[in-house]
């Protein structure tokens, strides 16, 4: 664990779901470097399973940071990484099909957290019983309800619903997304698939981690499964206990002026 973070605990789990075959989901859990990954393969996509994995496998090998923006900047560079590699295997495929994920990735350094995504894979944070959605979607349908195009309630069932602007693999750049923001004690953040985000009410989701805690992931499963199972589901909950403040530097966090925003000022709070 990095030099004066605070006391970090997690647990996940992950079902193929009751529709499809294979699970396309995969995730990492780095604690000993503050460090935790949800991927999930594009489906209907080929090979959408080596996707999800080639990208929690170079997350994988980072070694342990310096400093906050150096593990923040390594996973940026992982992401990059994983998606060129992605390409090339693709094209000596033939190019014709995509081998796609989507990734959201989690980091905590000492008294503060950053996350980075690409897709709609999500991250929540639960503080003080109130759950915020961290990350943005990037999705068709996301970018509708963004110009008002479309309402949150129409979201559900949309024909679009499945199709995503950004994903390691995909053509075109990768852009990942990232937000930072400090950690207080007690703070419980959740990383997903959207096997979970479609299937279960934000609200729900919000309950559930209030009354279980790191117990929520197979409680969150459970959930997705009894409302449909209709996809494969991933949930990673990560909690955090009290920093030692001899030890916590403020000054050695995540901030950047190029890659990282303080979530609050990012519309997501």
């Amino acid at each position: 664990m990095n030099k004066g973070t605070q006391r970090i605990v997690s647990a996940s789990a992950s079902h193929v779901g009751l529709v499809r075959s294979v699970n396309e989901d995969n995730y990492l859990e780095r604690p000993d470097i503050g460090l935790w990954a949800v991927a999930d393969g594009m489906g209907g996509h080929s090979r959408g399973d080596l996707a999800s994995q080639t990208v929690c496998r170079v997350l994988s090998e980072i070694p342990p940071p310096a400093s906050g923006l150096e593990l923040l900047n390594a996973v940026r560079d992982g992401l990059h990484a994983a998606h060129a590699e992605l390409l090339d295997h693709a094209a000596a495929l033939g190019g014709e099909e995509t081998i796609g994920t989507t990734v959201v990735v989690l980091m905590v350094y000492q008294d503060h957290f950053a996350c980075v995504w690409a897709g709609d894979s999500r991250c929540y944070l639960m503080r003080d019983g109130a759950l915020t959605r961290v990350t943005h979607d990037h999705s068709v349908v996301q970018g509708m309800i963004d110009s008002g195009a479309l309402a949150e309630s129409e979201a559900e069932g949309h024909p679009l619903s499945n199709v995503v602007t950004q994903a390691l693999g995909a053509r075109g750049d990768l852009e990942p997304a990232s937000v930072h923001g400090p950690l207080a004690p007690g703070d419980m953040l959740l990383l997903c698939s959207d096997g979970l985000s479609r299937m279960v009410p934000d609200a729900d989701i919000a309950d559930t981690l209030g009354r279980y805690g790191l117990g929520s992931v197979d409680h969150l499963i459970d959930q997705a499964l009894s409302a449909g199972g209709r996809d494969n589901v991933t949930v990673v909950v990560v909690t955090t206990g009290g920093a030692d403040p001899a030890r916590s530097r403020r000054g050695d966090d995540f901030d950047s002026d190029d890659t990282a925003i303080h979530w609050r000022d990012n519309g997501h709070g």
